[in-house]
């Protein structure tokens, strides 16, 4: 087998773009002598309280080696590498670490506990690019030192070429025109590393979009309440979003409303505003969700029936490879909205699946659960599984909330039940602030029936019970049980 040459990929930082400098980075490829500077990205964090925090990114194949300086911490006492399962041990000197990467990792390192000043590290593989040369290729040519625009004027140009066109953005700074670039069908749009967008991205009535490189939508500048989405799809199919990065949206970093073949792969988000979750999904079916990592102030995945303008249940949705932090809210969620005005709608056949959730912060008690299914508005949610999920301490909320629900801020009627929900191979690692996890149902016409809870560990320790497992259940639950057989 031909062994694998190691490579490294640094993408330019524009001027203008809004960085961080609690911390020094520089990378080599394991065998040379150059070291590399990262320059890192302001993100911003945690709405209770906002912070900055830093974020970087590089594309590697191989072996690399990471060398992390920290000038502006006095005393370093400890530090983190999550998601902590990776087993990442770095070799630390006074305020330096260095560590090796053999493989692509979204991971946040953490200095003397500090989670809301720490840096993101996006390690991702080597992408072989879009040929700029190649036919039915338009290429937007950038500038590292004054910014351009990107917008609806320039859809005329891409209409006239032939379907399956390709947009080809290089690095540099770029303005959305009037904040919100409504995007033509049939089109792949590639932010090559380095282009940093300042504005949404809309789909309506569409299909055939392709989004992707390793560019960065930056919307911080924007108030909560413009209500402006990272990438809006709606009533769209046969979408594919891979690899971006969004810093700040105000509203959701992607929404999907009646949206059908989707896939959205390997992106990474932050946000720090109300309402500002990260995926959700309105009356959706077939949609894949992978590879991600989601840092917002309000759910990160939320699975959803009717809502707005979008109408019917979602179906057929898988998430999966995931890291979730949840600074406020759901790491994950299903159920709230649906159609209440009739017989409401049904979700089912989600997938949760290899999913690390660094965090779960949420004090209001009608809204904790890591792991969450929350039916309202007359619907019916069934078959869901969550299989391999690793929860780390987190600072407080629930494990598991399963409960058949009237919000009556959000919802104008409870929901009609939850059956079929299989959890396997979940483990915890307890901390001071969790709650009991709770299963219940609203009445007898609105139950959880049928609930399976399987390979539940906690510190450890396999959990022989509900009660060790420490999860309650209420009223209107039947079949709630621990399968200590395995699978």
């Amino acid at each position: 087998m031909k062994q694998e040459t190691n490579q490294l990929r640094i993408y330019p930082v524009p001027k203008g773009a809004v960085l961080q400098e609690d911390y020094c980075l520089r990378v080599r490829s394991v065998g040379t002598q150059d070291w590399r500077e990262l320059k890192t990205y302001r993100v911003k964090v945690d709405m209770h309280d906002v912070r900055c925090a830093s974020m970087a990114y590089f594309d590697f194949q191989g072996k690399v080696e990471v060398e992390i300086t920290f000038p502006k911490f006095y005393t370093v006492y400890r530090v983190d590498i999550r998601p902590l399962f990776l087993g990442i041990r770095p070799e630390m000197e006074p305020k330096r670490i260095t560590f090796l990467l053999d493989k692509p990792m979204n991971l946040s390192v953490e200095v003397n506990k500090d989670r809301f000043h720490n840096l993101h590290l996006f390690a991702g593989a080597i992408e072989e690019a879009p040929d700029k040369e190649g036919e039915n290729v338009l290429v937007v040519h950038g500038s590292l030192e004054r910014p351009g625009c990107l917008g609806d004027g320039l859809n005329a140009r891409l209409e006239a070429m032939p379907e399956g066109r390709t947009l080809y953005v290089e690095p540099g700074i770029y303005y959305i025109e009037e904040s919100v670039w409504h995007l033509p069908s049939h089109t792949h749009i590639y932010l090559e590393g380095g282009a940093v967008l300042m504005g949404g991205l809309v789909l309506e009535q569409g299909e055939g979009l392709k989004i992707d490189g390793r560019g960065i939508q930056y919307l911080a500048d924007y108030h909560r309440f413009t209500g402006i989405n990272g990438i809006r799809i709606g009533n769209s199919r046969d979408i594919v979003i891979e690899n971006l990065i969004f810093i700040n949206p105000p509203h959701y970093t992607v929404a999907l409303g009646n949206c059908g073949n989707v896939v959205i792969r390997n992106i990474k988000s932050f946000s720090c505003e109300g309402w500002s979750d990260g995926v959700d999904m309105m009356s959706c079916r077939n949609v894949l969700v992978e590879g991600c990592f989601l840092r917002t102030s309000d759910d990160c995945v939320a699975i959803y029936g009717s809502r707005w303008d979008y109408h019917g249940g979602s179906r057929e949705i898988t998430v999966r490879h995931m890291t979730l932090w949840a600074d406020v809210a759901h790491p994950t969620m299903i159920g709230v909205h649906g159609d209440h005005r009739k017989e409401g709608d049904v979700i089912e056949k989600i997938f949760f699946e290899n999913i690390d959730i660094l965090e779960h912060h949420e004090f209001q008690p009608g809204y904790l659960g890591a792991l969450a299914i929350n039916a309202g508005d007359r619907n019916l949610v069934r078959n869901v599984t969550y299989r391999d999920i690793r929860i780390e301490p987190f600072e407080h909320g629930k494990v598991l909330d399963f409960q058949v629900k009237w919000n009556k801020d959000y919802n104008p009627a409870p929901g009609r039940g939850i059956q079929d929900i299989l959890v396997e191979q979940v483990q915890v690692m307890s901390g001071d602030g969790e709650e009991p996890s709770v299963i219940a149902g609203y009445s007898e016409e609105c139950p959880v029936r049928d609930v399976r809870i399987r390979d539940f560990y906690r510190d450890g320790r396999k959990a022989e019970s509900l009660e060790e497992a420490g999860i309650t259940v209420g009223e209107f639950a039947e079949n709630v049980r621990m399968d200590s057989r395995g699978r």
